[in-house]
């Protein structure tokens, strides 16, 4: 289907009349994402669900549409207001209570690192681990334990082995003598990846 087809099916099956083959390839190209409205449209007339028109859900109102749940009723459910719950959607900053948060999580289905990306604790947590693979990384255990609930024993074990990760690029970087000489921007990618990096260190402990 081209973009004039799939704009003609918005307009003339589900009322949206100012739906135009140029939105339409606005919207294939990210350069502006649908209304929940236009997104359930767009999926009817390519015989799909809106879960599958994301991909991957990253924010909050992503995971939200994937679920196939209405704004409305995740407010209802978090026991937070209508607008205030549509706030932090659009501005993709969670400010709900630890409760909250936890209701949101069973009913979004979200894992640790979902919960974590969800919820607005990925810049935080990203500054704590490079803290930790730069320096001490003993001195970050509880600090990222107050962001991620994991064992403690196991974010102990997680930790020093992204240390060891990153203090290992390092050495081969200062090493003179003819290491790998790409080895410092392995370093910079490292950490500029921390993130992900922490979350396959932690799927290594709990498989």
């Amino acid at each position: 289907m081209g973009p004039e087809h799939v704009a003609y099916g918005m307009r003339a099956s589900y009322g949206l009349p100012y739906v135009s083959p140029d939105l339409v390839v606005a919207w294939e190209r990210g350069l502006t994402s649908p209304s929940d409205t236009e997104l359930t449209a767009l999926a009817a007339v390519l015989w799909c669900s809106p879960g599958e028109l994301i991909g991957r859900p990253r924010t909050l109102r992503e995971h939200r549409i994937a679920r196939g749940l209405a704004a409305e009723d995740v407010a209802l459910a978090v026991n937070l207001e209508f607008l205030a719950y549509l706030r932090m959607e659009e501005n993709d900053e969670w400010r709900g209570t630890d409760r909250q948060s936890a209701v949101l999580a069973d009913l979004l289905e979200l894992s640790l690192p979902d919960f974590v990306t969800v919820t607005g604790r990925d810049p935080r947590l990203a500054e704590l681990l490079r803290n930790a693979v730069t320096t001490r990384w003993q001195a970050y255990v509880r600090p990222v334990a107050r962001l991620v609930p994991l064992d403690r024993r196991l974010l102990e074990v997680a930790l020093k082995e992204l240390h060891r990760g990153y203090q290992g690029l390092m050495a081969a970087a200062r090493d003179w003598g003819g290491a790998d000489a790409g080895a410092g921007d392995s370093g910079q990618d490292f950490v500029e990846r921390i993130v992900e990096h922490f979350w396959t260190a932690v799927r290594r402990q709990t498989a």
